[in-house]
């Protein structure tokens, strides 16, 4: 079993989208892919290491869907700050990097998503 997954307090919510990170939002942000998320922290990945460094204090912004609407096309940006808690690499030239919340979000989006999907399926 991956101990990474032993160390969870939370599922995590597969999403794949587009993060945006850097030292502090009034520089440079930087892409990356967006893996995976929860109240806690996200995984995304990058192709420059050599940029980021363990316990690296970062800035993210990304969106999620709203769960709580509709309109499965409403997002909700977030603003995050953290810190690098792991980098490796993938085999295919990048990088995954583990980033925890100094401020965790105020919901969980993988139980957020499973209530949706359960809310629409119940719907005629």
């Amino acid at each position: 079993m991956d101990s990474n997954a032993q160390k969870r307090h939370e599922q995590r919510l597969s999403y794949r989208c587009l993060v945006w990170f850097g030292v502090d939002v009034t520089q440079a942000l930087f892409p990356g892919l967006m893996e995976d998320v929860s109240s806690g922290g996200i995984a995304f990945l990058y192709a420059e290491p050599g940029r980021l460094h363990a316990k690296q204090r970062l800035t993210v912004r990304f969106s999620l869907p709203r769960f709580d609407v509709e309109n499965r096309q409403a997002a909700l940006g977030i603003t995050r700050i953290g810190r690098i808690r792991s980098i490796t690499a993938t085999g295919d030239g990048t990088y995954r990097i583990g980033l925890q919340f100094d401020i965790p979000l105020s919901f969980k989006p993988a139980e957020e998503a499973a209530r949706a999907d359960l809310c629409h399926a119940a719907a005629p």
